[in-house]
């Protein structure tokens, strides 16, 4: 219990404790602010060329990076995500940066694990406003990478970035990852962990998803893009019911830079994240 005291031997008064409190809430919200407009925002994904290697999701257009790096700003994105080698050599500063610090390959069979590949000093040095990493929840290596984000939380957080978690439900115990319970089981586990926001799956309607949101409790939720949709108007309808239950925006990569007019796509979400109109 707290009983107060200070230096003087003083006991603290309850609108100091009010005011420390609220001071610790503005400064996690703040971490997110260069990646919101309004309070939303729109982040682009590029991060699939280490996970899946360039042969299942590029073409002659998008493997290049500088091509994803001009989509970033005439689509006006608030962030753009990188892997280290790709921000070193591409990164232009003209939109805001997260730098994935963890990752693994599609090769390895078995459960899976992705581990740290760049420290937070190094994606703060390529001009990162904040970290992000991948956890595997239900995997058998699930502690390995919930330790090792919160200690990339703690470092992230001590130099000013914000950290954000990609929570994908996954492994032998998982039936079904995109079912209400588990996705808001993972919105839930990145607010636990201290992320200031959670990338996750779409559960396929606004109601299950909205209790996905309210789990996280304040940590900004933003719907994982996922694969190319099988049309335009599906993909609009996810996103447009993950606004609708609270979402704070979108985390997308190949439904935007795989498309033919990748910037009709990007203004098609801005209407509907930041204008608020339906799909």
């Amino acid at each position: 219990m707290l009983v107060g005291g200070n230096e003087s031997g003083g006991c603290l008064r309850p609108n100091t404790v009010k005011y420390r409190k609220t001071s610790r809430r503005i400064m996690k919200r703040d971490r997110m602010a260069a990646f919101l407009t309004g309070g939303r925002g729109m982040l682009l994904a590029y991060d699939q060329g280490l996970e899946h290697g360039p042969s299942k999701d590029f073409d002659d257009r998008n493997v290049d990076p500088s091509f994803i790096m001009e989509v970033a700003v005439k689509g006006k994105f608030n962030g753009v995500v990188f892997q280290k080698g790709v921000a070193e050599r591409f990164y232009d500063g003209k939109v805001p940066l997260i730098v994935k610090v963890n990752g693994k390959t599609s090769l390895p069979q078995g459960e899976p694990v992705a581990r740290q590949v760049c420290s937070v000093e190094q994606a703060l040095s390529l001009g990162a406003k904040a970290v992000g990493y991948t956890i595997y929840l239900g995997s058998e290596y699930e502690a390995k990478m919930l330790a090792e984000f919160g200690r990339i939380q703690e470092d992230a957080h001590e130099r000013g970035l914000a950290a954000i978690a990609w929570v994908y439900p996954r492994g032998k115990g998982v039936q079904n990852d995109v079912s209400g319970e588990i996705v808001a089981y993972a919105a839930r586990a990145g607010l636990e962990l201290g992320a200031d926001a959670v990338k996750i799956k779409y559960t396929g309607d606004s109601k299950s998803f909205g209790w996905a949101v309210k789990s996280a409790a304040g940590a900004k939720v933003f719907m994982s893009g996922g694969p190319k949709a099988a049309t335009d108007d599906a993909f609009l309808e996810q996103v447009s019911g993950a606004i609708r239950a609270g979402a704070s925006g979108l985390a997308v990569g190949r439904n935007v830079w795989q498309h033919k007019d990748p910037l009709q796509m990007a203004e098609s979400l801005r209407k509907i994240i930041f204008e608020r109109k339906p799909a």
